[in-house]
């Protein structure tokens, strides 16, 4: 697998900098969704770069300081579980991406999106699908943004008790249901992803 195939493209259009955009959190009942964007240096090779869902979470924990240390750029940023209830969870993935891309601290002048639909990224952009397994960039930004929304759910697994958020990461598990059924939902919950529970 050659992970920079997609990217070499680019750098012989004249593109100088390219970003990798990937997301973590669009199915979960619970929390925001975290977008992720990573500027490697050119034909960098790290040990064991994949798709984040293909790794361990040790692995994935080893790789994400790793990726921080370095790329040439990376940033992470959010949409709440207000602004997903609000906006639908494809804008809100929109606008976590859009987020994640202005912080980079060197502006990539094309952006490869993870996945077929990037009608709301305000950036120079082409979509990918798989892109997590198929891009350095990509995979890079999807073990940040999985990591860091992992991370982040167990800190809410502390703040909100009894929901196992630090086992399912706020997904639809059957323990999750339950404790939704027990204690009814918590103040991270989306509200729009309920309406399908009774």
């Amino acid at each position: 697998m050659d992970f920079w195939e997609h990217e070499r493209e680019f750098y012989a259009q004249g593109y100088t900098a390219v970003a990798g955009v990937d997301e973590a959190g669009r199915g979960p009942l619970a929390g925001p969704v975290c977008a992720a964007a990573v500027i490697l240096p050119r034909e960098l090779l790290i040990e064991g770069l994949n798709d984040s869902k293909k790794l361990t979470e040790k692995k994935r924990e080893a790789l994400f300081d790793i990726i921080r240390q370095k790329a040439v750029a990376y940033s992470v940023a959010f949409a709440s579980h207000e602004e997903i209830d609000e906006l639908n969870i494809l804008n809100a993935t929109y606008l976590a991406m859009n987020r994640a891309i202005a912080g980079l601290s060197a502006r990539p002048d094309m952006t490869i999106i993870d996945g077929n639909r990037a009608g709301g990224i305000e950036y120079p952009n082409v979509t990918l699908v798989g892109g997590d397994g198929k891009s350095a960039n990509v995979a890079a930004a999807s073990i940040l943004a999985k990591v860091t929304r992992d991370r982040l759910m167990c800190e809410m697994a502390e703040k909100y008790p009894g929901y196992g958020f630090e086992k399912h990461k706020g997904y639809g598990t059957r323990e999750h249901y339950e404790a939704l059924r027990r204690l009814g939902p918590s103040e991270i919950h989306r509200v729009t992803f309920l309406r399908k529970i009774h």
